[in-house]
């Protein structure tokens, strides 16, 4: 066999199903056995797994995420010497359905009315709409398009912050990080989709943070090091009126001692905004592997430097 591939997932024998299913040619799929991971030349690996194990990959010339976010495989001391692709493209839907579902669900006033319920309490209380309101999304990317264009079904104004504040179709405007303190006091909704790079660490801190409308709701959705949890229970715990939808964190599990599990307008999610499921993943592999072996250029390739 020309290509000889291992699995490093949470799911291998799942993966094994679907890539036999389909009938690559020239390839062998790997066991589970340590000594494989030496003989191995291409990856199908979860980052967590894969970075670890990394130094062992003697003839590895291609590692295929099955994550959007490949952080522990892009630190400075981590080899550069095979090529890497992650997925993309399948996050948007999901993205969406996450962040409307939880906006709708706030500006509806779903909780109190559940309370209401309990107390069998007949209550209007205040009507909100999503139309004219404005959603600030951090990074222009793929998912964000599909969050811009789900957001203009509502009626919303879009503004979307990337690199160079290149147009982008969805948006009603674009602008630069660095203008970033211009947008947050205007906007209703925020939504951080920012890959994790030396450029975004620590943008949502203390001082940007600060600027958040008084009944403003943030979605941390991208990288849990653009935002500083600790500036924003802070923040939060000053200024209830404020609410925060989080699903990615600087560390995972977030440690139950970390004092913004406590804080009513807040709500934590496990990092299941998006997840991304084996057939998709798969999918992507398989149309890659052949680009690969037709000598083509790989789809979603990772650029080492800027970390994405």
């Amino acid at each position: 066999m020309r290509y000889k591939l291992l699995l490093l997932t949470g799911d291998n024998e799942r993966y094994r199903s679907l890539l036999e299913s389909c009938h690559l040619p020239e390839v062998e799929i790997l066991g589970d056995e340590t000594h494989q991971i030496s003989q191995a030349n291409i990856w199908l690996a979860e980052p967590s797994l894969a970075a670890p194990l990394l130094p062992h990959g003697k003839h590895i010339i291609w590692m295929q995420s099955t994550e959007a976010g490949v952080d522990a495989l892009v630190k400075p001391r981590q080899r550069k010497d095979y090529r890497l692709t992650n997925v993309r493209g399948i996050f948007g839907p999901l993205m969406s359905e996450y962040l409307f579902g939880y906006l709708l669900a706030h500006q509806r006033e779903h909780t109190l009315y559940r309370s209401q319920q309990a107390q069998k309490i007949w209550r209007p209380g205040s009507f909100k709409t999503l139309q004219g309101q404005h959603l600030l999304l951090l990074g222009t990317g793929n998912i964000a398009k599909h969050i811009a264009k789900t957001a203009k079904h509502f009626g919303m104004h879009v503004t979307g912050i990337n690199r160079g504040a290149k147009p982008t179709i969805g948006f009603d405007d674009v602008n630069t990080l660095s203008n970033l303190p211009h947008y947050l006091p205007q906007a209703d909704a925020i939504a951080s989709i920012l890959p994790s790079t030396p450029d975004t660490r620590g943008t949502l801190n203390a001082q940007t943070l600060s600027l958040i409308k008084p009944n403003g709701i943030l979605f941390n959705l991208g990288r849990g090091d653009v935002l500083d949890l600790d500036a924003l229970y802070l923040q939060l715990k000053e200024n209830s009126g404020q609410n925060a939808i989080l699903d990615v964190f600087n560390q995972e599990p977030l440690p139950q001692h970390h004092p913004i599990w406590s804080l009513d307008n807040v709500i934590i999610t496990p990092h299941i905004a998006a997840p991304s499921f084996p057939e998709q993943v798969v999918e992507i592999f398989a149309d890659n592997y052949h680009k690969l072996l037709r000598g083509e250029r790989l789809s979603y390739e990772v650029n080492f430097e800027r970390g994405y």
